[in-house]
């Protein structure tokens, strides 16, 4: 089963795969968000194309946990997208995701100006991973 990721932001939506075994997480794509509408045909496509069976949202909490403005903003669009799919849709939170994924690419050497452009999918990858991650961790709990 494949999964997509997303990093929903007020202009751009960066955008994740996982490989068919949930394991890892690639960035695959940044969609310009300046229609909601568009948007969302956009990651229907894509859900389409790689046969993904669940979407990840990252859900921005506020560092004391709590959910803020860009919080809500990302649940309004979350609504908007369960409303037009089957897919589940689950979320992740996403604290510090950016700053995570702007460091790696930093240290895997890309430069600047790239790295901006690829920040938002890698963002994505990020929050993708760690759901993914999360997920094994839950399958291989032991009770005793």
């Amino acid at each position: 089963m494949r999964s997509l990721g997303l990093d929903i932001g007020d202009k751009r939506i960066g955008v994740a795969i996982s490989d068919p075994e949930e394991i890892l997480a690639s960035p695959l794509a940044t969609i310009t968000r300046d229609d909601d509408d568009k948007a969302i045909d956009a990651i229907l496509e894509l859900v389409a194309e790689y046969g993904a069976q669940r979407i990840v949202v990252g859900l921005p909490y506020s560092l004391d946990g709590n959910i803020g403005r860009q919080a809500s903003k990302v649940m309004a669009f979350v609504e908007k997208l369960s409303g037009c799919t089957e897919v589940n849709i689950e979320t992740q939170d996403e604290r510090l995701s950016s700053v995570a994924a702007e460091r790696l690419l930093v240290e895997a050497g890309t430069k600047k100006h790239k790295a901006r452009l690829q920040l938002d999918a890698a963002a994505a990858a990020f929050i993708l991973q760690g759901y993914l991650d999360s997920l094994r961790v839950s399958d291989n709990d032991t009770v005793y």
